[in-house]
């Protein structure tokens, strides 16, 4: 039921758009050139040895995904109520589905920043081989924060509200753009209190050869868990209910 609900995600997502799945592609591309023409003329940030676009596609693909994700997994009970209120399956797989959905968005627009690589000479190190250990942890960690609010909306419809202010903050708080030696060293682990925050640091460490930054990809991959098993706390003492609230 998994598989078949994410396909239908992915099916329904671009059905009737003009350009249907080249948004995938479109996006990343121009929010990458958009903040590149922005920070190339008023202010320069130190990202060497990766360019500067290199650099924050590599977190702007990230941020898409969890934008994304979140997003629809926040509304997956909302937007299923014969589902969720005729038939009886485990409950959780609604908002992983749309969590796994954006994840192959991700994937497809993968070879976009290899392009980018490709362009302007950049060469992977060794350390890229546990690339995908980090983006695991930021799907665990998506899912998390999806799982949760796919709950909260049923009961509370706050949520719609709020949401998009949570993102527009959050993605400020995490260097999607900006690397994270702008911040003081003392505040970094705090910092990193941000799941996001250590967890696309490493990633970027391991694309681009960075020193890692242990400390602070321990505090994120700590906060990830915890969120993660907090979120499935929130979700099992809801669940009962969401055929009645929604």
């Amino acid at each position: 039921m998994l598989y078949f609900l994410t396909y239908r995600d992915i099916a329904v997502r671009y059905k009737q758009t003009i350009i249907g799945a080249a948004w995938v592609l479109l996006q990343p591309l121009v929010s990458t050139l958009i903040l590149t023409v922005i920070f190339s003329a008023f202010s320069r940030f130190e990202t060497a040895p990766a360019p500067y676009p290199v650099f924050v596609l590599s977190g702007i693909l990230v941020w898409l995904f969890v934008y994304g994700a979140v997003t629809t997994a926040s509304n997956s009970f909302t937007g299923n109520v014969n589902l969720v209120t005729k038939v009886y399956f485990p409950r959780l797989i609604v908002p992983l589905a749309a969590t796994f959905a954006a994840a192959f968005d991700f994937i497809v627009a993968l070879p976009v920043l290899a392009v980018f690589f490709i362009y302007f000479g950049v060469s992977l190190p060794s350390a890229v081989l546990i690339a995908p250990l980090f983006l695991f942890f930021i799907l665990v960690q998506t899912a998390a924060f999806g799982i949760m609010f796919s709950a909260l909306n049923v009961r509370y419809r706050d949520v719609k509200f709020a949401l998009p202010f949570f993102l527009q903050i959050w993605m400020l708080a995490s260097p999607v753009f900006y690397p994270v030696s702008l911040v003081p060293e003392k505040w970094r682990p705090l910092f990193a209190l941000n799941p996001l925050t250590g967890l696309i640091e490493g990633w970027r460490a391991a694309l681009f050869g960075f020193d890692f930054d242990w400390l602070l990809v321990g505090v994120s991959t700590a906060s990830a868990i915890f969120l993660f098993i907090l979120s499935i706390a929130v979700f099992r003492g809801m669940e009962d209910d969401f055929a009645d609230d929604i």
